[in-house]
């Protein structure tokens, strides 16, 4: 960018490295300094390059409002043309060309829709839904219709593929099969539904590629200050012969040779059209209350099909929009909205449609419910359903579904399979114990840990672990409780689902810990040390590197914070849900509100501290102060630099009389592992030898066991390795 402020305007050229610095690509010989790589916008608000005056997010809103989103009178900045001496693009700036080609396409535009006579408007003039706003953020920046995420030469695109589509199918109406005529004309308005993804004002530049990404890269439609605009004649990204090539690979991929046929039927998950006991099996993946809004962002793909496929599919496009009432999905409440889907309605919903399944299923058939979240108010909410319905849950098994490189799977505790739950229907006439069998609450309580004992090292053994294999256990568990229509207490109190699951997660705890510490004696290792081996397993084998972790932002994304899909926040230490955390630490004995030199809680995240961080904590006099509370970026400060601020902060504690050992065994190993990361080695000898700390066997075996734990490359790992390897040589 140039500003020129006396013209109240930002001139734009492009600028290339050389060996001796930047220049600017038009005139070699003027030097230009380094490029900045701090954008304009910041979470919606936008400053000026000329003046430096910072317009807030409210202010920004109301500007693009009145210029419906601004897609139309979007500014040109590049061209990007492949280079036709060498791989990759060549870059210039636009021409008058250019421009003139920008605004013929505009009145070419609305001349088509002024002659146009359908009953389908030309162009997708449809409203967008503000019932989705987290996902669908657009609205508040003046994007009110589809047709307004579009500049009008890719609105001249899109409909011109349109009416190309429909034209065919006339033509091949006339000369073949009807049903050849609609299946050709379906697979072309596939494409023409692809390459709207390619061809929208919220497509993104891939500077490494040097090409467009399409605008669904993720599910949610935020916001983009700056897009990159393809072009559907080339055979370069984002075309409509690549697109076409890439619908009929699919559509090969799909009608691979089968001996076996099948019958596919539209209807509601909760009003199956089957008779009751005609189905073999069973299987679902339901929503996740409001994990994503799966109708709504529906729509930007309707709104073209509709316009290339109304003449052969009438009954499908015959509403202007996706219906969305009966979807079982919950919509966050906030004031634009006008939704009644709320968690009641979609637990009632969803057990409804579990029910519906268990109709249609006969005796001996089996069921398949898909599960991937980690927040444990989702899975109480689905087996809750699933167990209400009238079903016996026989297993649970994790199975690889989800991409490590998704944008929403970086960093946190994320599962790293699907969760396949395997039900039978409860009213089984085959079975003894009939469908009305009442369950002795004493009689499962005992039979929990037995059962918990049989799996943990069945699916050790699989190498099952981590988050993985607590879920996986959540099947043989539930088997106990749901084979009953109802469990009670002896004075007759019914036992709710949500108090068995409490003991399920203790008892998986408690076996857990006792396989962590294979052959260890437990005995003597605090609730911390516990607490974090167990934290740790739970995050294994999804979390590759537990210091630095991509906050899980794009399924909440705040709606001014949608500038780039790849922007991401750095976070430090190991993250889980709160409530995950908790029923851990209660499955242990422990209270994380008690834990808060070792566990932070923000909101509905419990983070667990990384050793660096607690520092303060270990050394200094204030033993509730983090190394955060006085500066800044602590980050910024050396683990040497800040041993010695707080010697001489007389904190209590010098080189010549190393560390007064901490109170529990997890903060003594904390203190060796900061030590050696200090360099500190003559105080490391003099605490792990003259104070006894390594004199205790529990130590090392803490150690060996956090040291298997801590995910490879972060430092903890490299800190408890340097620990143990001190043991030989000190004689220990």
């Amino acid at each position: 960018m140039v500003p020129r402020p006396a013209a109240k305007r930002v001139d734009f050229r492009i600028i290339v490295k050389r060996e001796d610095g930047w220049v600017d690509q038009d005139d070699p010989k003027m030097k230009v300094p380094e490029p900045q790589v701090d954008g304009s916008v910041k979470r919606g608000s936008a400053t000026c390059p000329c003046c430096g005056y910072t317009n807030p997010v409210g202010r920004v809103r109301a500007q693009l409002i009145r210029r419906r989103g601004g897609a139309d009178d979007a500014r040109l900045m590049c061209i990007a043309s492949l280079a036709t001496t060498s791989e990759g693009r060549v870059y210039r700036l636009p021409m008058p060309s250019d421009l003139n080609a920008v605004e013929a396409a505009a009145k070419e535009l609305q001349n088509r829709i002024s002659l146009h006579t359908s009953m389908v408007s030309l162009i997708p003039d449809e409203p967008i839904s503000l019932n989705e706003r987290r996902r669908i953020s657009v609205p508040i920046y003046g994007i009110a219709r589809w047709s307004d995420m579009f500049s009008a030469r890719q609105l001249l695109s899109l409909t011109t593929l349109s009416r190309l589509v429909n034209e065919v199918g006339a033509k091949l109406r006339e000369e073949h099969d009807l049903g050849f005529a609609a299946a050709v004309q379906t697979g072309l308005a596939f494409a023409v539904s692809k390459e709207s993804d390619l061809t929208n004002s919220l497509c993104s530049w891939k500077p490494d590629a040097e090409c467009p990404v399409h605008m669904m890269a993720r599910q949610a439609i935020p916001m983009l200050w700056d897009f990159a605009e393809a072009v559907a004649v080339s055979e370069s990204s984002g075309s409509w012969s690549s697109m076409v090539e890439r619908t009929g690979y699919a559509l090969a991929a799909a009608i691979m040779p089968t001996e076996n046929s099948g019958q596919t039927v539209q209807c509601s998950a909760a009003k199956h059209v089957l008779p009751e006991d005609s189905a073999n099996a069973f299987v679902t993946d339901p929503p996740y209350y409001d994990a994503v809004p799966y109708a709504h962002l529906s729509d930007f793909f309707y709104v073209w099909l509709r316009r290339s496929l109304t003449t052969v599919h009438e009954e499908l496009f015959k509403e202007t929009v996706v219906p969305k009432d009966e979807e079982i999905v919950v919509d966050r409440p906030h004031e634009l909205s006008n939704s009644t889907h709320d968690i009641a309605f979609y637990e009632r919903e969803l057990t409804k449609a579990f029910a519906e399944g268990r109709r249609i299923l006969r005796s001996d058939g089996i069921g398949t419910i898909v599960f991937a979240s980690k927040t444990t108010a989702s899975w109480e909410a689905i087996l809750r359903a699933v167990v209400d319905a009238g079903w016996i849950i026989t297993g649970s098994w994790p199975i690889d579904t989800e991409m490590e490189t998704r944008v929403a799977a970086q960093g946190q505790a994320r599962l790293a399979s699907s969760v396949h739950l395997v039900c039978r229907p409860r009213e089984n006439p085959h079975d003894p114990r009939g469908a009305e069998e009442i369950g002795d609450w004493r009689d499962v309580l005992q039979e929990l840990p037995r059962r918990i004992h049989e799996w943990m090292p069945r699916l050790a053994q699989e190498g099952v672990v981590g988050a993985d294999a607590i879920f996986s256990c959540l099947g043989p568990a539930l088997e106990i409780f749901s084979r009953y229509s109802r469990v009670e207490k002896p004075n007759g109190d019914q036992v709710m689902l949500k108090e068995y699951l409490e003991n399920v997660w203790a008892a998986v705890s408690k076996e857990a810990i006792s396989m962590i510490f294979a052959g260890a004696d437990t005995t003597g290792f605090e609730e911390d040390a516990r607490l974090t081996a167990m934290w740790l397993w739970t995050l294994s084998p999804g979390l590759s590197n537990g210091e630095s972790a991509k906050a899980d932002e794009m399924e909440d994304a705040d709606e001014d914070s949608e500038e780039k899909p790849a922007q991401t926040a750095k976070l430090t230490g190991f993250t889980l849900e709160y409530d995950a955390a908790r029923k851990i630490a209660q499955g242990l004995g422990a209270h994380l509100e008690l834990l808060m030199n070792l566990v932070e809680i923000k909101g509905e995240t419990a983070r667990l501290l990384p050793v660096a961080e607690r520092t303060k904590a270990l050394f200094g006099k204030d033993g509730t102060e983090s190394p955060t509370a006085k500066r800044k970026k602590s980050a910024q400060l050396s683990l040497p630099g800040l041993l010695e601020e707080l010697e001489q902060e007389d904190s209590g504690w010098t080189l010549q009389n190393a560390a007064k050992p901490g109170s529990t065994t997890l903060d003594r190993l904390h203190q060796a592992m900061i030590l050696f990361a200090a360099g500190r080695g003559e105080g490391l000898r003099r605490f792990l030898v003259d104070d006894g700390v390594g004199k205790d066997q529990k130590f090392w075996s803490l150690a060996q066991s956090l040291c298997a734990l801590y995910p490879s490359g972060t430092d903890e790992r490299r800190w408890s390795e340097g620990v143990l390897a001190r043991k030989k040589g000190l004689g220990l």
